[in-house]
């Protein structure tokens, strides 16, 4: 029975982690539901995975572990959760003039809404957004420039920083790969991080973009305090007490 025991842990283990890439988050109460375990099993092997560095845990559950993830698996991760975010952050575009847009699935999925703006200019360090907008049309896309990090699918780089702050735009759309109150925004990327910080820098306004597996989660690279954020955008109704911790901070959608 022992044994027996071990292999159904392994096997729930696997599953947890596979859950975790797939659906951004662990919550110890469901996956107790789901695998008809106690929640101290869970948080026994929650604490197992964290050590073998495969998530780390949060309160109430975990999330993946930091380290950069490469495009297609994010793209593949949490999609109604990104469309909900980009139709709220669609009305904060404006009709014309300049906007920037990172490399995030998140934001991509904004720039497939964007939609006939011919007074619009898009300015990305993402090579699949810039791709997206120059076969769609209607806004006029722009490159950063820089060096392409092939995991992740930014550019980043002393030529990404540049072409960051060469622009003046109106707003900045990101996200982010934690946020916390506390340390507000990281990412798992240095690099990518800090040309977040220069498209900020060059922007009068900046709309974060996160689904609320991101929400106290805090990565490698620290990229933007949340009193440079004019906005918070979550897949969540803003009343939802998860993102309590964050309204004197930014605004809530």
């Amino acid at each position: 029975m022992a044994v027996n025991g071990s292999i159904e842990g392994e096997r729930r283990r696997r599953e947890l982690v596979e859950l975790a890439r797939t659906a951004g988050e662990i919550s110890i109460e469901q996956a107790a539901t789901q695998f008809d375990v106690s929640t101290m099993t869970i948080r026994r092997d929650l604490e197992m995975l964290e050590v073998e560095g495969s998530v780390r845990r949060v309160r109430g559950g975990a999330v993946p572990a930091t380290g950069p993830r490469s495009y297609d698996e994010r793209l593949a991760t949490r999609g109604s959760a990104k469309r909900a975010i980009a139709r709220k952050a669609l009305d904060l575009v404006p009709r014309r003039g300049a906007i920037a847009l990172d490399a995030s699935t998140t934001v991509n999925a904004l720039a497939e809404m964007l939609g006939d703006h011919g007074a619009l200019t898009a300015c990305t360090n993402s090579v699949q957004t810039f791709e997206l907008l120059a076969r769609l049309g209607g806004v006029e896309a722009q490159l950063t420039g820089g060096a392409h990090e092939a995991i992740t699918g930014s550019l980043v780089g002393p030529i990404a920083n540049a072409g960051a702050r060469l622009l003046h735009t109106r707003v900045f759309f990101t996200s982010s790969d934690g946020i916390s109150p506390e340390g507000g925004t990281s990412e798992a990327s240095l690099a990518e991080a800090e040309v977040k910080r220069h498209l900020a820098q060059s922007a009068d306004a900046t709309v974060l973009c996160a689904d609320s597996s991101k929400l106290g989660k805090r990565s490698t690279g620290m990229a933007l305090e949340l009193s440079d954020v004019s906005t918070l955008i979550t897949e969540l109704d803003p009343a939802d007490p998860r993102l309590d911790p964050y309204r004197d901070l930014v605004e809530i959608r």
